[in-house]
């Protein structure tokens, strides 16, 4: 603390002696040249915002320092102006209450006072999806505009052009107040008809508040209950759009067939008119069924009621399923059923192409079953009328009868070997047939057959032919006449002259 006892000792005239005044006034001139700075560039000099340039046909309305805005809010200004070229390029600083900016951002060049004059820029900063444009971009032209001046409109506004608007002015009046013709009033509401064109906008302004109350209450609800619901609903339409578009093709075809679709509801026209000219007798019939529902609501509320016990003690019920569940779902493991699942899943093309060939095969099981039905089964219940020799059973029966025989006759074969048994006798009787064409598969065309027989014979069951009948492999059977068994040809001569 001696140096600062010893600096408190000396002397002010030593201490002003000491400073430099030339020193202290470029001190303060800096001082005062920074607070003028910040007085008017109102910025940190060596340093820069967010710039942005833009290209438009013409900059001469816009000067350096008017403001840029958004939603009529100033976000920056206009640093520069420059031709480059046959397009003048804007240069501006934005602020980051105005940012970001992306990249299909749009600018206009507005005039803020009508008769032009004090102009700035308008600017849209883009949509969230594009890409954000980093500081320094430039806004191409494509995406920018300029007001139209007054001597453009003042040009524009020629001989022609004025000769033009004068004959629509002319004609739209006409238009106003000229009355509609029969056929035209014909075509017309019934509140318009007979009125001109001003009379009907005349009278449409008298129920335009209504409409517009409507429309009021409609625009109302689409704001939402909430907050960010239009938000939202136009995010579901963009969402909506968007896979629409993914679509093109399906698109374009619902539209076709949507179009062939009211052309063929235009064709039933008729049908459609008698259709509506129902539907008031059908309203009130639905009116009577509501009625019948209204009344059978207290049954209803009663059976709701009833089933309030049930539902409650469902959930105990399905946590009591809980374990069959758990059964169920080890059942379906891969080591069990799921193993079964995926054998199956392997062996079905294999039986796939097995069913396929049961097609031909059932075919034909068919034609079997119905020639048995049709055919065999008949027959073999047929009773064959042999006169003293008729047995009155089915033929069937007599078929297992013989088998019978057959089984005795074979009872000779056994053990011992086989034993044969002949019963000699003589024959007193020939029997010659009339000439046969078929012996043993062979044919003998005019041969006759010899046999003798230890009894004259009565007659021959059935009549001999003495012809093969057709042999047709390909008629299906059960199309085959069923034979009449005890019919004409069921008896013959004795001598087979039958045939």
């Amino acid at each position: 603390m001696s140096w600062l006892r010893r600096r408190s000792e000396v002397p002010v005239s030593e201490l002003q002696k000491r400073s430099n005044p030339l020193r202290f006034g470029a001190v303060f001139l800096v001082v005062l040249a920074i607070l003028v700075y910040f007085g008017f560039t109102k910025h940190v000099p060596f340093k820069h915002g967010y710039r942005l340039n833009a290209a438009f046909t013409t900059a001469v309305n816009i000067a350096t320092k008017s403001p840029v805005r958004i939603a009529g809010v100033t976000v920056g200004k206009v640093t520069s102006v420059k031709r480059v070229g046959n397009t003048g390029l804007v240069s501006m600083e934005i602020e980051g209450k105005g940012l970001p900016i992306h990249s299909d951002a749009t600018l206009k060049i507005r005039p803020r006072i009508f008769l032009e004059g004090n102009f700035y820029v308008e600017m849209q900063p883009g949509t969230p999806r594009a890409p954000v444009l980093a500081s320094g971009a430039t806004i191409p032209i494509a995406q920018t505009a300029v007001p139209v001046q007054l001597d453009q409109v003042l040009d524009a506004l020629n001989t022609d052009t004025r000769a033009n608007l004068q004959t629509f002015l002319i004609e739209y009046g006409e238009a106003l107040t000229r009355k509609p013709t029969a056929e035209e009033d014909a075509e017309q509401s019934p509140e318009v008809q007979g009125l001109d064109a001003a009379q009907a906008l005349k009278k449409a302004y008298r129920i335009g508040p209504e409409a517009l109350r409507s429309s009021a209450l409609v625009g109302q609800a689409l704001l939402g209950r909430e907050p960010n619901d239009l938000f939202r609903m136009f995010a579901s339409i963009e969402k909506v759009a968007a896979q629409l578009g993914l679509h093109e093709q399906q698109l374009g075809e619902l539209f076709g067939h949507f179009s062939t679709f009211l052309g063929a509801f235009a064709n039933q026209a008729p049908s459609l008119r008698r259709a509506l000219a129902e539907l008031p007798a059908a309203l009130r019939n639905a009116g009577h069924g509501f009625a019948e529902l209204y009344a059978a609501a207290p049954a209803i509320r009663a059976f709701a009621l009833d089933l309030v016990p049930g539902v409650e003690t469902l959930p105990p019920t399905i946590k009591a399923a809980y374990p069959f569940l758990e059964q169920i779902q080890a059942a379906l493991a891969p080591d069990e059923l799921g193993g079964v699942a995926k054998g199956l899943s392997t062996a079905a093309p294999t039986l796939a192409g097995l069913f396929g060939g049961q097609a031909a095969f059932l075919h034909q099981f068919d034609q079997l079953n119905q020639c048995f039905t049709k055919v065999v089964y008949p027959a073999a219940y047929a009773k064959l009328q042999d006169g003293a020799n008729t047995s009155g059973n089915e033929a069937y029966r007599e078929f297992w009868d013989g088998l019978v025989g057959a089984a005795g006759l074979g009872q000779n074969f056994d053990g011992n070997g086989p034993a044969d048994r002949f019963l000699g006798g003589g024959a007193g009787t020939t029997i010659v047939s009339q000439p046969a064409k078929l012996t043993g598969g062979t044919q003998t065309p005019g041969q006759r057959l010899v046999a003798q027989t230890g009894f004259a014979p009565e007659g021959t069951s059935p009549s001999f032919p003495g012809v093969e009948p057709p042999y047709r492999p390909l008629v299906p059977c059960y199309t085959q006449k069923l034979p009449e068994f005890n019919g004409p040809l069921s008896h013959g001569a004795a001598d087979g002259s039958g045939g």
